[in-house]
């Protein structure tokens, strides 16, 4: 059974920065897609980023959302079983829980092709 775990959420002000870890356990991790969503209170589950798997970091390819382009940095790290989630100059509008997801799959940005999630690490940005 695949577990994700993640952490470094926070209360930050806006303009600051956060990194997220997830911690993937049960799997072989460089066989999955890994992706970050939120959800913000009322809203739907949304897309963050997404890198994708393989064994080779300079392989891996990386999209993103249009909102955090240029802010936030997906990047993984095999080796540790981690995907981490970048996140400078924040804003109030990212404010939200930050969920990783694992996919045995290609690339993909829809929350429900993703069958594997963590818990949950709530980010909140100040104005």
């Amino acid at each position: 059974q695949v577990q994700l775990v993640e952490s470094g959420g926070g209360l930050v002000q806006a303009g600051g920065s956060l990194r997220l870890s997830c911690v993937v356990s049960g799997g072989t991790f460089s066989d999955f897609t890994m992706a970050w969503f939120h959800q913000a209170p009322g809203k739907e589950r949304e897309f963050v980023a997404v890198i994708t798997r393989g064994r080779y970091i300079r392989y891996n390819e990386r999209y993103y959302d249009d909102s955090v382009k240029g802010r936030f940095t997906i990047s993984r790290d095999n080796a540790k079983n981690t995907v981490y989630l970048q996140m400078n100059s924040l804003k109030p509008e990212d404010t939200a829980v930050y969920y990783c997801a694992a996919r045995l799959g290609s690339v993909d940005t829809t929350a429900l092709s993703f069958g594997s999630w963590g818990q949950g690490t709530q980010v909140t940005v100040s104005s």
